[in-house]
């Protein structure tokens, strides 16, 4: 029998302190061509934004690329790394300046690689935000396929004049559906 360590506390509320750095939520320069902003509110299971939570996305690069060097903690303002954080604003607001990214293989959906950390969870949440457009490819993909129709909307942005916006709801009503990975 395997026993799971219980946590000795949730995370949070220490993330405007310790973990924002110069230029975490600009993983490109918001001047760069093809530039978007992915952003959002996050809510508690009450409906209120919550002020205090850290978001980070993964992504490919526009090209499909998946993305493996160094430099998304010291950003020297051209490199793109596919990684970025961002903290919620006193309104629960987030952003990132960066590029649409494109699918990792022929036929794929596009996405982002989202995690959540806010106050009160005992761990962070992973979820994905589909880059919304290419109707066949969102049809096809296997994770999106596999989550109930009527909760599939959670987990797809929405094209707006800044970019994409995608909130992320923490519980109630119109959840957004979060993953597990095996391990975690």
């Amino acid at each position: 029998m395997t026993l799971t360590p219980t946590p000795g506390q949730t995370v949070g509320p220490f993330f405007h302190y310790a973990l924002p750095y110069d230029g975490d939520r600009d993983l490109v320069p918001p001047s760069t061509p093809g530039a978007i902003a992915l952003h959002g509110t996050v809510y508690d299971g009450a409906g209120a934004p919550i002020p205090d939570a850290l978001i980070e996305i993964w992504q490919a690069a526009p090209d499909g690329t998946v993305l493996q060097q160094p430099g998304s903690l010291r950003r020297d303002g051209w490199t793109f790394t596919g990684f970025g954080r961002a903290s919620t604003r006193r309104d629960g607001t987030y952003a990132f300046s960066t590029l649409v990214p494109g699918p990792t293989e022929d036929g794929a959906a596009a996405f982002f690689a989202v995690t959540v950390f806010a106050r009160g969870l005992t761990n962070r949440l992973f979820t994905r935000a589909y880059v919304p457009g290419d109707e066949a490819a969102l049809a096809a993909d296997r994770l999106l396929a596999s989550v109930e129709e009527d909760r599939r909307s959670t987990l797809l942005a929405v094209a707006d004049a800044y970019g994409l916006r995608f909130d992320i709801r923490l519980q109630g009503e119109d959840e957004t559906v979060f993953l597990r990975f095996p391990g975690h």
